[in-house]
């Protein structure tokens, strides 16, 4: 990359092995939409649309799949009808299976989103797995980026990301509802070890305790060599070795916005790969994220093609 990144070398050892390697189960997605009227406890709500799509890990996965790159995706399959949907549409999408597993019984990993014009509500279930370890994923597949949907910290994820370094993965991170601040154990250390880190203006807060998503940019900045932070209607903005950036978001008539951080997370990569700085790939972030946001679910994610038009979109930066 230009900009110090996998693709140039950063200093690290040469990788020989997939692009991208993303970690993260599966989920489907229940999407109620055009809801009658705001949901509360001891009232009854009907919607006016419902989709079952494939959501979670998937989502990045068929997303940078969709703009070219060669993904290898962990996760785990049961019986289930839920894992038979998403397997189903993992197949149609053509993506690797060399690293799924499945299981000889159910592994339900559902979401429940009420889908509202803006935002989304979620209640979400899951079986519980043990997943295969990292450190034992990235010396199997040797990826160019490791992608991880959510924070994960801990010290076996320390040990494993210590490991990326030195195969020379780039790690790129989002943060999602996953409890834990920056004074949980082992967090501030993780952080460190990981080259793009993407909280949405919610997390960022959270994560950091602070008031002001500025505020939230300027502390991660001093963790993290690259932070993104999504800001929906406001676009994304990034510190990268202490330098700002902000891109606006690009117009587009929302059905659903469940999915278009993680397809913001592939926009933002891709352009990365292609050796773009920070200031383009902000651009092609907030394209796929607003591409996304135009169906339900992640149905709309564009391909490379999709991707220059809604390019043309993103406001002057």
């Amino acid at each position: 990359m230009a900009d110090g990144g996998a693709a140039s070398g950063n200093g690290r050892g040469a990788v020989r092995g997939r692009e991208v390697l993303v970690v993260g189960a599966y989920f489907a997605d229940l999407v109620f939409r055009e809801l009658g009227g705001p949901v509360r406890p001891g009232a009854e709500v009907f919607a006016g649309a419902l989709d079952l799509l494939p959501g979670g890990a998937y989502t990045p996965a068929m997303a940078l799949h969709r703009l070219g790159h060669d993904v290898v995706w962990s996760t785990d399959f049961g019986t289930d009808l839920f894992s038979g949907q998403v397997l189903a549409a993992a197949r149609a999408e053509g993506l690797d299976e060399t690293a799924f597993r499945h299981h000889p019984g159910p592994l339900r990993s559902v979401t429940v989103a009420l889908s509202a014009p803006g935002d989304r509500a979620m209640v979400s279930y899951q079986d519980q797995v043990t997943g295969r370890p990292l450190a034992a994923l990235l010396r199997d597949h040797r990826p160019a980026v490791l992608l991880l949907p959510q924070l994960r910290y801990g010290a076996e994820v320390l040990e494993a990301l210590r490991l990326a370094r030195r195969l020379g993965t780039e790690v790129f991170m989002d943060c999602q509802d996953v409890p834990g601040t920056l004074d949980t154990p082992t967090v501030r250390e993780v952080l460190a070890q990981v080259d793009v880190f993407a909280p949405n203006a919610d997390e960022a807060l959270r994560l950091t305790g602070t008031g002001e998503v500025d505020e939230a940019l300027d502390l991660l900045g001093g963790l993290v060599r690259t932070v993104v932070v999504k800001r929906g209607a406001g676009g994304a903005s990034a510190v990268r070795d202490g330098k700002r950036y902000d891109v606006a978001a690009a117009p587009a008539g929302v059905v659903d916005t469940t999915g278009a951080g993680d397809c913001f997370n592939a926009g933002f990569l891709h352009a990365r790969l292609r050796g773009r700085e920070v200031p383009d790939c902000l651009a092609a972030a907030v394209a796929c994220g607003a591409a996304a946001t135009t169906g339900p679910g992640s149905s709309r994610a564009p391909d490379a093609a999709e991707l220059r038009e809604w390019l043309a979109r993103v406001p002057h930066r």
